[in-house]
């Protein structure tokens, strides 16, 4: 379903792009916006999953929040989950869908169909997709009783963005069976909050990568920014940024001292950058600036 006006809004699934013209923000109080950016990369990686669901509570209930991040053809992550008084097992529900579900969500078939848009829009105007399920929509039984049925979920709607060009985020938003599914005028809010909602995740995602996983976000920028690299140069790489000595990165790679240096410079001549210092500058930077060139 493309739905760029909203002028299907109440169907039970399918999915469309977020438009860039879209309606009017509701009257957000600063307080909740401090409450949501004061959450991002926090140490309590579900808080802005909590946040989330009490910024939308004013003018659309919500039970639960999940936030995921896909990368290629593997198991999501989870990476934030948030509960208003439904069930405790949320935790065990998410890890259901990772291990056993996820590829019969709806919303796995709309990233990968809008992954070339989505690599082509800008940081700043991020390609939304909005992709929405329907309990009775949901075929598979297993898939429907346990991450429907189970927490008393009527549907779900999922806001959808590609991440540094590699990985998507996936936040998941489950209306309670007491409260229906949503109107119009309900879904037409939660659009025009989107881009919001992208971007502080987006956000609370970097901020958890520095605090916990920096080697995953250089890998993501360097697959985001560098030329097509193989395997093994790839794995050089990430014993550079690793800190190894020329030394140490010929005795994990089984080479010789100088084939160990033959192939570093080789691949600091292919990413354009002067050396290790300029490398890692060159990543941690925003994505306008160049990298230092070889002189």
């Amino acid at each position: 379903m493309t739905c760029p006006d909203c002028t299907s809004l109440s169907a039970p699934a399918g999915h469309w792009v977020c438009p860039a013209n879209h309606a009017a923000l509701p009257d957000l109080p600063l307080w909740q916006l401090v409450a949501l950016m004061g959450k991002l990369g926090a140490s309590d990686r579900h808080a802005v999953a909590e946040e989330i669901l009490r910024l939308l509570a004013t003018w659309v209930p919500m039970a639960q929040c999940t936030i995921f991040s896909f990368e290629g053809a593997g198991r999501p992550r989870i990476l934030a989950v948030g509960d208003r008084a439904r069930t405790l097992a949320l935790p065990d529900i998410s890890q259901a869908y990772v291990q056993r579900f996820y590829r019969l969500d709806g919303a796995h078939l709309a990233m990968q169909a809008h992954h070339q848009e989505a690599l082509r829009a800008s940081p700043q105007q991020p390609h939304i997709v909005l992709h929405r399920q329907a309990a009775h929509a949901v075929e598979h039984p297993d898939y429907r009783q346990i991450c429907y049925q189970w927490p008393r979920v009527a549907e779900r709607l999922a806001i959808l963005s590609l991440h540094e060009g590699r990985r998507w985020l996936s936040v998941n938003l489950y209306r309670g069976m007491e409260h229906g599914l949503m109107t119009d005028a309900e879904l037409a809010t939660v659009q025009a909050l989107a881009p919001l909602i992208v971007q502080a995740v987006r956000l609370h995602y970097t901020g958890q990568v520095l605090s916990t996983d920096l080697m995953t976000l250089l890998l993501d920028r360097l697959a985001l920014r560098g030329p097509v690299l193989s395997p093994r140069d790839l794995d050089v790489v990430r014993g550079l940024l690793q800190g190894l000595s020329t030394e140490q990165l010929a005795e994990r790679m089984g080479l010789t001292l100088a084939s160990a240096q033959t192939y570093t410079k080789r691949i600091y001549r292919k990413l354009g950058v002067a050396g290790h210092k300029s490398l890692v500058a060159w990543l941690l930077a925003p994505e306008t600036v160049e990298p230092v060139p070889i002189r």
